[in-house]
């Protein structure tokens, strides 16, 4: 976990501590063996104290009153390399000002492990009038079988002053297994969705399902984890938004009555939304792992014309937006302040991270961040509309995975999503684990965000920009027709923000390249297979980069066959079934590179629900490629692992059986054994059950797509793959010289 100093004692904060004794398991004679954590505890290198007054609030509700949580997230895995490894993570707990809570207890939650109750206190990340936002740093070990961890919190009542006495229960893998995931994105509605016809967070419920039958040991957030987009239509933005004539909009100045306006709306948004079952039932018992996108913050933020990114307005969101996305999303303490022009030193021209503001610490607490969590990547220098840095995540998923998650959108302009230094240190900081591995990391799941194996949609571009669209423009400036076309901030086309955030936009396509290429690097030098988790679309499909077939490189030996699973949105309404059926019609056979090509799989054969009362088809008959419909994604390993020598030694063994499998002549249809009869007759499609399929390291997926957005109750249908491991130096192929 990050160090966090702990606060000074005038602030009535209680110090930090990892707790009172080592995790345990049972010995071989039955009793309770310590198993130390390989490393020293955060509580050995926290020194200093916090900033801000604080509000000098005291507390006098009977109890603990939570406004939010408790909220587990995973950090990281240490000790990777050992017979014991441990699991790191958090909880937050988000209360009234002016009361500390009692120590978290963490223990077993099975009878048959012996193992004495560990006690954590929490450390106070931020305290202003409205909230106090407390973390407990929790460490567990992993265990010879799946294990399930319950923990608690004393004293706790809602704000209707009911007691939260019910422990809260979560599982970790065995210590020879890797981690079952549930992935996720676009948790939240548009402006002007009728979120009742929608059902509002309805497949919640199906991944509660799921999870009590088969548990999750992680869920990643792919971006867009709530909608802020609100903040100009019902929110403090409205009468800027409101603002008719650009310049005077651009300039309007974003002052503390402003910030603070902004401040709140963005809280009272997170708590609405992270307290909303069943999305809140899932929060405390299924540990987070998350990326931001743009809805966290607004949407197309980063996408829009530089003059109009740099406005004080823009700017001043991006600081209070992500100011909660530290809070909420990683448990961590925000910068001391935010943007604001009524504090010239808030407003750049600093390297790191942005400087105290006395009026906003005066009413408040800001922990001090001591030490980095070594799961970060932090980008150099701040981004160019937030004042921070970015922040990437590299950490192990159990065994043999490992997941690499990029935040593309701190550094975002039009024309670039990431600056180049940023991505010589991620590519380096992987090379550098990896091998530090040894070659137990056989997988790499990637989370981007944005698909990056996906229909191109250049010629939707070159007519939004063309001159045929400017005598509209100048109607819509003059007497708003067509205004739900243009957007409200810069005048440009509103889809057009959309489309830039694509990596296949036409600005984006060298940086995408270089991506990609050094993705088949890492793939080739590690023989390790990389999976790329993508969102922001709201539909379902799978895109894939391979080799192109003239080279006859099987899928098992193919470092450059990278899946692209697409996955949204979980909330948000998908788009219309003309759009789906468009990308379909694009979906073409691109050729990245002379060696490399992509597109999509015809994944879906037939419509979720297909036949059942009430159901309608959500695509065309000849669509097989894109899914509109809200759905999220399963991984997990195709075979069960045990300790070496029993029941199937987690040795490498060859994939799935290729020789029976024929290559088909159109690269839409299956490129490897785990394709073949993808879908809803496939052995993964329940995402429960495991397939045994592509040797001893394959993957299984499982996309769970919505049959009906009218049931609340959120039921699925299940579309199934596997993703074989990669095996470079078994091929002896013809295909390249290496």
């Amino acid at each position: 976990m990050a160090t966090v100093a702990p606060q000074a004692v005038d602030q009535g904060a209680v110090p930090y501590t990892n707790g009172t004794s080592a995790p345990t398991l049972p010995a071989t004679n039955g009793t309770s063996a310590p198993v130390m954590p390989t490393e020293p505890t955060n509580a050995a290198n926290t020194t200093g104290t916090g900033v801000g007054n604080g509000p000098e609030v005291v507390s006098t509700s009977n109890g603990l009153e939570v406004i939010c949580g408790p909220l587990l997230n995973y950090r990281r895995m240490s000790a990777e390399n050992t017979d014991n490894p441990i699991w790191h993570g958090s909880v937050l707990l988000v209360c009234t000002p002016g009361n500390a809570p009692g120590k978290l207890t963490l223990q077993s939650g099975e009878s048959s492990i012996a193992s004495q109750p560990q006690q954590y206190q929490g450390t106070k990340l931020y305290e202003d009038e409205k909230s106090a936002f407390w973390q407990f740093s929790i460490e567990v070990p992993f265990l010879e079988q799946e294990s399930v961890w319950q923990y608690s919190i004393p004293s706790m009542r809602t704000k209707a002053g009911q007691p939260v006495d019910k422990p809260l229960r979560f599982f970790l893998p065995s210590k020879y297994e890797s981690m079952r995931i549930m992935f996720h994105s676009c948790n939240g509605f548009s402006v002007g969705t009728d979120e009742d016809a929608w059902s509002g967070p309805a497949l919640w419920n199906d991944v509660l399902r799921v999870h009590a039958e088969r548990p999750f040991h992680v869920m990643i957030g792919g971006g867009d984890q709530i909608y802020n987009d609100s903040v100009r239509v019902d929110g403090p933005l409205k009468p800027w938004t409101a603002i008719s004539n650009p310049e005077k909009r651009r300039h309007f100045p974003f002052p503390e009555e402003m910030r603070a306006q902004c401040d709140q709306y963005y809280f009272d948004n997170y708590v609405k939304w992270y307290g909303m079952a069943p999305f809140s039932n899932a929060n405390g018992q299924i540990a987070q792992l998350n990326i931001w996108d743009d809805h966290d913050i607004i949407d197309g933020f980063g996408s829009y014309t530089d003059h109009f990114m740099k406005c004080p307005v823009f700017r001043g969101i991006g600081g209070v937006a992500h100011k909660y996305y530290m809070l909420f999303q990683h448990h961590l303490p925000p910068p001391v302040s935010t943007y604001t022009t009524d504090a010239p030193q808030t407003t750049g021209g600093h390297n790191k991270s942005t400087p105290g503001d006395p009026a906003q610490l005066q009413k408040s607490y800001v922990a001090k961040l001591d030490v980095e969590d070594p799961s970060y990547i932090i980008g150099k220098k701040p981004g160019p509309y937030v004042e921070e840095r970015s922040r990437h995540i590299f950490c192990q998923l159990g065994k043999r995975m490992a997941f690499l998650g990029i935040d593309a959108r701190t550094e975002r302009t039009r024309h670039q999503i990431n600056y180049p230094e940023t991505y010589e240190q991620i590519w380096n900081h992987v090379d550098q684990q990896v091998t530090k591995s040894n070659g137990g990391i056989r997988h790499l799941i990637l989370l981007l965000g944005v698909p990056i194996a996906y229909p191109r949609l250049q010629w939707l571009e070159n007519i939004l920009r063309s001159p045929v669209i400017a005598p509209l423009r100048l109607l819509n400036k003059r007497f708003g027709v067509a205004g739900s076309f243009f957007n409200q901030f810069d005048g440009g086309v509103d889809l057009l923000d959309d489309l830039d955030d694509h990596y296949t936009a036409g600005q984006h396509k060298k940086e995408r390249k270089e991506i990609v290429h050094r993705l088949q690097g890492l793939a080739k030098k590690h023989s390790m297979r990389i999976s790329i988790l993508g969102g922001d679309v709201h539909l379902a499909a799978l895109g894939r980069f391979y080799s192109k077939p003239e080279l006859n490189i099987p899928a098992e030996a193919d470092w450059r066959y990278m899946p692209n699973i697409v996955s949204s949105a979980i909330t948000n309404k998908p788009p219309p079934t003309a759009v789906a059926n468009l990308l379909a019609r694009r979906n073409k056979i691109h050729h990245l590179d002379h060696e490399t090509h992509e597109t999509l799989l015809e994944l879906f054969n037939k419509n979720p629900g297909a036949g059942e009362p009430g159901v309608k088809p959500k695509s065309a008959d000849n669509n097989h490629a894109t899914m509109p419909s809200r759905n999220y994604a399963i991984i997990t390993e195709s075979n069960p692992h045990s300790a070496p020598g029993v029941n199937g030694a987690t040795v490498h063994a060859p994939n799935g059986d290729s020789t029976t499998f024929t290559a088909p002549k159109n690269p839409r249809e299956p490129l490897h054994a785990g394709e073949q009869g993808a879908g809803t007759e496939h052995a993964a499609a329940s995402g429960v059950k495991r397939t045994g399929l592509m040797g001893v390291d394959g993957l299984d997926v499982c996309i769970r797509v919505e049959k009906n957005p009218s049931d609340r109750e959120g039921h699925t249908e299940g579309y199934g793959f596997s993703i074989p491991a990669l095996e470079v130096a078994g091929y002896k192929g013809q295909g390249d010289k290496w």
